[in-house]
């Protein structure tokens, strides 16, 4: 595969607070979300490729309000959770094997969140850097935005068309939503398309 094909990866992250380093990644996912040559967009057959870790904390902070959306027991992910330095490896390694050649494309639903942790975690973490590159993203949001003609204000999940809605629920768990937000992804990026 050729440098000028995009390999789509959706990204999702849970946290126990609202800023990396100060606070904890808890878990990421991250799922094959298709790929792009600039003509042909091509999804895949369903959602299986995918990595899914659980880390351990890199700090005593956290707040409740976090560890209460996500369902993660903290205390567990000191003891059973691996390192930031194992986690952020086996992702970069996943990605340019499943990018095989391409260019890899984090993309997330908002992006801002997912990214700030996901690139700093790869940055402090990862030994070999982040596959990602310094802005090799994609946001959900702002597609939606766009092809929907809508401010950004009002193109959440809860206002978007039946027809670019996923299948798959969105539960918290980091892989369970990176796979619906890879629907969605494919859903509007299809959208109007001629094939």
């Amino acid at each position: 595969m050729g440098d000028n094909v995009d390999v789509y990866f959706s990204a999702d992250i849970e946290t126990d607070g609202p800023i990396p380093g100060p606070f904890s990644m808890l878990s990421f996912g991250l799922v094959y979300a298709g790929r792009f040559d600039g003509k042909r967009f091509e999804r895949p057959d369903n959602y299986s490729s995918s990595i899914y870790r659980e880390l351990a904390p890199i700090s005593d902070q956290f707040e409740d309000d976090a560890l209460k959306i996500n369902g993660l027991n903290r205390d567990e992910l000191v003891v059973t959770g691996i390192s930031p330095e194992r986690a952020m490896l086996d992702a970069y390694q996943w990605v340019h094997q499943i990018a095989d050649g391409g260019n890899p494309v984090f993309v997330a639903y908002p992006l801002s969140f997912d990214w700030s942790w996901m690139y700093w975690y790869f940055v402090r973490f990862c030994s070999l850097g982040t596959p990602f590159g310094h802005s090799s993203c994609f946001d959900i949001k702002t597609a939606i935005a766009l092809k929907l003609g809508r401010p950004v204000s009002v193109s959440g999940k809860s206002n978007l068309p039946k027809r670019l809605r996923a299948v798959h629920a969105h539960t918290h768990n980091a892989l369970d939503d990176a796979i619906e937000q890879a629907e969605i992804f494919a859903n509007i990026f299809e959208w109007g398309r001629q094939s």
